[in-house]
C-alpha cells in the first residue's frame, strides 16, 4: 500500500493543509452544535435543557465515533472525505430537517436525539483519521502530533463559536447559515483529499467521492434555493391564522398574524407572537391591558416606568391620563419597538403610542438597566414575558423585585403581569412570594381574557401596607374595568386559592421550572 506521504519539500506545506482542515472542521463542527442549541431555545424555549441535551448527546457520540474510526484508519483519507460529506449533508440540513419535524410531526424531541447522536458519531471519527493523516506526511511522538492537531482544533472551535452568532445568523439566519457550513465542510474534506492524499485513492473511490460530491452539492443547493418557501410553509403550520409578518431578530422569533373572526364578528383579529409565545389578540387586548395599567396608576403617577410592552399597547392606556408627565420604555428588542412603530393595524391599535413626546424607548435588558438606573418613578409596569425561559425567569426574581423597589419614589406602586393562576398556580404564587420577599406588600387580583383565559396580575407598594386595588377617580371610560370588577377580581375561587410556595432567586430560579412543568400540555 503507498503511504501517501508528501515528498520532502512539500511536508510543511502539507502538514498545513492537515492543520488546516482540522481547524475548519472543527469549526463547522461547532456550529452544528450551536444551532441545534439556538434552534431548540427558539422552538422549545428550554434554552439550558436544549444545550444540555444537544452537548451531552453529541460527545457521548464523538466519543463512539472516535472507537468506530478505528477500523477505517487504512483507508483514511477516502474514509475522512466520505466523513465530510456525511456532515455536509447532515449538519447542512439539519436545522431544515428539525424544523419539518416540529412543524409537521411533533416529533421534535427524538429528532433532536438522532440528529446530535449522528453528528457527534461523525464529528468524532474527524479526528483519529487527521491523525492518521498528519502521522502519513511525517511521523511524529505521539505528544507532539496530539498537541498539534488539538491547538488547530480548539482554535477552530473558537471560530466557530464566534462566527454563528455574530456572522452566520446575522446574514443568512438559521436555515441558510447551516446549509453554508455544510458546503464548507465538504469542500475542506474534498480539497485536502483529493490534493494532499489523492495518491491514496482507488479509481473506485476517486469517483464514489465525485459521485457523492455530487449529490450533496445537488441537496444543499436545492435546500438553498427553496430555504425561504421552506420556512414560510414551515412557520404558517405553526400558526392557526396567516402569517403577515415575520422576521428573527437578535433576541426571537416575531410573527403577526392576522384573520377574520369566525365567530358572528368582522372584526380582524391580529395576534403578536415571540417565539411561538402569544402575546394579544387585538380582539380582547384591551381587557388585559386595562387590569395591568389602570390600578397601578390610583396616586401619583407623574413619572411611570415600563418593562417591557415594546407592544405600545400598556403605553396606550397610560397615555390616556394627561398628568402622566413622562414614560420610560424599557423593552430589549429594538425590532419589537420597530413594529409597533410602522405597521398599520398595529399602530392604530396602540393609537402611535410611541410618537408621543412623552415617552421614551431605552432598548436595553430590563435587569441591567435598573442596576445602573439612578432615576425614581412614580409607577412601574412589568409587563414582561413569561418567565418560562432561563433569560426571563431573571425577571421574576427577588434580586429583580429589589432593583425595582429602589427606583420607586416614597408612594411608588408596581404592578406585574404574574401569568395564570388557573392553569400555572405555583408560578403565579411563586411571583407573588418573590415580591413580597423583595419587601413589598401586595394584592393578587386575577381577570378573565378569552385568549390568555384566568390571568392574574399583582399590585405592590414598598412596605407593610398594600396599595388599594381601585381605579383612579379620573379615571377614563373603559370597556372592560370598572370598580365592581376591579373589587371582585381580588376574590380567587377556593380550588386557586393562595399557595404557600418559595420565592424565586436568581441562583434558585424556581418560577422557571415551575412555569415548565406547569404550562406543559398547555
Amino acid at each position: 500500500m503507498t503511504t501517501g506521504a508528501a515528498q520532502p519539500p512539500r511536508r510543511r506545506v502539507a502538514r498545513a493543509a492537515v492543520l488546516a482542515a482540522v481547524f475548519v472542521c472543527a469549526a463547522c463542527g461547532l456550529v452544528y452544535e450551536l444551532a441545534l442549541v439556538a434552534l431548540g431555545s427558539y422552538l422549545i424555549g428550554d434554552s439550558v435543557g436544549q444545550a444540555s441535551i444537544v452537548l451531552g448527546v453529541m460527545v457521548f457520540a464523538m466519543g463512539v465515533g472516535a472507537l468506530a474510526a478505528k477500523p477505517l484508519q487504512p483507508w483514511a483519507a477516502a474514509a475522512f472525505a466520505a466523513i465530510e460529506l456525511s456532515l455536509a449533508l447532515l449538519g447542512g440540513l439539519s436545522v431544515l430537517g428539525l424544523y419539518a419535524a416540529f412543524a409537521w410531526l411533533d416529533l421534535y424531541g427524538p429528532a433532536l436525539v438522532g440528529t446530535a447522536f449522528l453528528l457527534g458519531l461523525l464529528i468524532g471519527a474527524e479526528i483519529p483519521l487527521l491523525m492518521v493523516l498528519l502521522q502519513r506526511i511525517r511521523k511524529q511522538a505521539a505528544g507532539s502530533a496530539v498537541a498539534d492537531l488539538f491547538a488547530a482544533d480548539y482554535v477552530g472551535a473558537l471560530l466557530g463559536g464566534l462566527a454563528f452568532p455574530f456572522l452566520l445568523l446575522p446574514v443568512f439566519g438559521q436555515l441558510k447559515g447551516a446549509i453554508v457550513v455544510g458546503a464548507v465542510n465538504a469542500v475542506a474534506g474534498l480539497v485536502l483529499v483529493f490534493t494532499v492524499f489523492r495518491g491514496e485513492l482507488t479509481a473506485r473511490s476517486r469517483v464514489a467521492l465525485g459521485a457523492g460530491a455530487t449529490v450533496v452539492a445537488l441537496c444543499l443547493g436545492y435546500a438553498w434555493l427553496t430555504a425561504h418557501d421552506f420556512e414560510v410553509t414551515a412557520r404558517q403550520q405553526l400558526y392557526r391564522d396567516p402569517v403577515v409578518h415575520a422576521e428573527r431578530s437578535r433576541y426571537q422569533e416575531i410573527v403577526l398574524t392576522r384573520s377574520v373572526r369566525e365567530v358572528g364578528h368582522a372584526d380582524t383579529d391580529l395576534r403578536l407572537y415571540l417565539n411561538g409565545d402569544l402575546q394579544f389578540s387585538s380582539v380582547d387586548e384591551y381587557r388585559y391591558h386595562e387590569a395591568l395599567v389602570h390600578p397601578v396608576l390610583n396616586g401619583p403617577r407623574g413619572e411611570v416606568l415600563v418593562l417591557g410592552a415594546g407592544d405600545g399597547l400598556a403605553v396606550r392606556e397610560l397615555l390616556r391620563y394627561p398628568d402622566v408627565r413622562r414614560i420610560t420604555v424599557v423593552d430589549l428588542d429594538p425590532a419589537v419597538v420597530a413594529l409597533a412603530r410602522t405597521e398599520p393595524q398595529l399602530r392604530r391599535l396602540n393609537g402611535d403610542a410611541f410618537d408621543d413626546p412623552r415617552v421614551r424607548v431605552v432598548n436595553a435588558d430590563a435587569f441591567g438597566w435598573l442596576r445602573g438606573n439612578r432615576q425614581r418613578f412614580d409607577a412601574v409596569v412589568a409587563d414582561l414575558p413569561d418567565p418560562d425561559e432561563t433569560a426571563t425567569a431573571k425577571l421574576y426574581t427577588v434580586e429583580f423585585y429589589a432593583l425595582i423597589r429602589a427606583v420607586l419614589t416614597e408612594h411608588g406602586r408596581l404592578v406585574v403581569q404574574a401569568g395564570s393562576p388557573y392553569f400555572a398556580p405555583r408560578s403565579y404564587w411563586s411571583i407573588e412570594a418573590s415580591v413580597r420577599e423583595a419587601g413589598f406588600a401586595t394584592v393578587p387580583y386575577h381577570v378573565d381574557v378569552p385568549s390568555f383565559g384566568d390571568w392574574g396580575f399583582l399590585l405592590a407598594a414598598p412596605g407593610a401596607e398594600p396599595p388599594p386595588l381601585a381605579l383612579p377617580t379620573d379615571a377614563p371610560r373603559l370597556r372592560f374595568l370598572n370598580s365592581a370588577t376591579l373589587a371582585a377580581a381580588a376574590t380567587f375561587p377556593v380550588d386557586r386559592g393562595r399557595i404557600v410556595v418559595p420565592a424565586s432567586t436568581l441562583l434558585q430560579p424556581r418560577v422557571l421550572e415551575y412555569a415548565r412543568t406547569e404550562w406543559r400540555g398547555y
